[in-house]
């Protein structure tokens, strides 16, 4: 197993930061913003040959309203789970009442603990760390994280003493994270109680307020032998709406999030009904190519007609959804969320099929023998054969005569063909048209043989 480092310390003391640094990535959001993590979220890190996992966890500020209780619950879970905790303080507002009270209580949890003295760029180092060795924690290390100062030594420190993991035990390189999901809606439609209820356990924040998750958390789990990784996202709200620039980081994390998944849950709420911010984000979606399960959450208590009308509104809001599967869920109390998986891996083997070139040629004939395409300029736009050109979505390349003249309908005619005849759901299919070149275009008009002979027949006539 890798080792596990995580990240405790009060709020903004630079924990994200010095995350994003160790896993050289930007997946931790960071801001001059105290509070900005509230979910654990793990990154992969390496020194040398030395692999690591890092978790990232919220600020333990002490503080007793339930939102923070709940931050606090979670980085101690992530600091029982870990092997190596680094408690991180800041030399620039020095030693606190704090400080002091997660110190104590990290040296009762007899975890190995990493003194980390954040922020001493422009600090002669012996100073910046003087006052916390009272913390009794050991040697306190200086770093840097904004800018690596120190970073390197820190986990030379750190990672002494550790054996290398082989090669072919590493995580990174060994295992398949499996089909990635990204959890996307609005605020507050039930986002992360749906991936607890996913994983079995309260992994991350579910609080009735809008806007609780702002980071996107990934989250690797297993079920019934198959890997997956849970993407947890925040709440998209109309542009309109997002002020702070926390927030307009998080909708971007979002995004991003549906680019890097396989297959993407869209979590609409069935009392609230679909929003033009629904339609907005499932249309993103649609144009990412992305495999789409739809999960309708609150459906418990509805009485029949609101569940008739929904549909119907459903289906008049989002009309080029037909290709995704609808799911009529209760997150809270667990109603239709087993029925999530098996539309998940569906969506998924569509989204990655590997299609034989005769098999698709095979389909296009068939399908321009029942319907063929329109005359264009006197002339009938020909279609010759077709070939699978990605996955994820499907794409599939058709060669032919004149086929950027072919209208939007016989185009759609040919998805829907394609798609039922190969039997892919949960997932868009692209076609993609190409025009052979003609290769008399230029040249004048070959004489055929008959056209020949008569020449031949008229030049020994002028002779004589």
């Amino acid at each position: 197993m890798l080792p596990v480092i995580a990240l405790a310390g009060r709020p903004n003391v630079g924990k994200s930061t010095l995350f994003n640094r160790l896993t050289r990535s930007r997946n931790a959001l960071v801001a001059d913003l105290p509070g900005l993590t509230r979910d654990r979220q793990y990154g992969e890190g390496r020194t040398g040959e030395f692999p690591y996992l890092v978790v990232d966890t919220g600020g333990l500020s002490g503080d007793r309203d339930a939102l923070d209780d709940m931050m606090a619950r979670q980085a101690w879970q992530a600091i029982d789970e870990a092997n190596l905790v680094f408690f991180m303080v800041d030399a620039r507002e020095g030693l606190t009442a704090a400080d002091e009270a997660v110190a104590a209580q990290l040296r009762r949890s007899g975890k190995p603990v990493v003194l980390v003295v954040n922020k001493t760029d422009g600090l002669e180092p012996a100073l910046a760390i003087a006052e916390f060795h009272v913390l009794g924690l050991g040697e306190p290390v200086p770093v840097a994280a904004a800018h690596g100062r120190g970073v390197g030594h820190l986990m030379s420190l750190a990672l002494a003493g550790i054996q290398a993991v082989p090669e072919a035990e590493e995580r990174a390189e060994a295992e398949d994270e499996g089909i990635h999901i990204a959890v996307v809606g609005r605020p507050n439609v039930g986002k992360s109680t749906l991936v607890n209820r996913m994983l079995g356990e309260d992994r991350v924040l579910a609080f009735d307020s809008p806007g609780t998750t702002r980071d996107s958390i990934y989250i690797p789990f297993e079920r019934d032998g198959t890997e997956y990784t849970l993407i947890d996202t925040a709440g998209v709200r109309r542009r309109s709406r997002v002020r702070e620039t926390v927030e307009k980081f998080s909708v971007i994390k979002t995004l991003q999030a549906v680019e890097a998944a396989n297959v993407v849950i869209l979590v609409l709420d069935a009392r609230e009904g679909a929003s033009e911010q629904d339609a907005t984000l499932a249309g993103f979606i649609a144009e990412k190519g992305r495999a789409l399960v739809i999960a309708v959450n609150k459906w418990d208590g509805m009485a029949p007609g609101e569940r008739r009308l929904f549909r119907d509104r459903l289906d008049l809001k989002l009309p080029f959804l037909g290709f995704a599967g609808k799911h009529f869920i209760s997150a809270l109390h667990g109603s239709g969320v087993g029925d999530l998986f098996p539309a998940i891996q569906q969506a998924y083997q569509s989204a990655m099929a590997d299609l034989a070139t005769p098999v698709l040629t095979k389909i296009l004939e068939d399908a321009v023998e029942a319907h063929q395409p329109p005359m264009v300029r006197g002339r009938r736009v020909k279609l010759r054969y077709a070939h699978q050109g990605g996955k994820n979505p499907p794409l599939i390349v058709i060669h032919g005569n004149q086929t950027e003249r072919l209208p939007d309908a016989y185009r759609r005619y040919l998805v829907n063909t394609f798609r039922s005849a190969l039997r892919l759901s949960g997932t868009p299919v692209r076609l993609e048209f190409r025009t052979t070149r003609n290769p008399f275009k230029g040249r004048k008009n070959p004489l055929t043989d008959r056209q020949k002979r008569r020449r031949r027949r008229l030049l020994r006539h002028v002779k004589k």
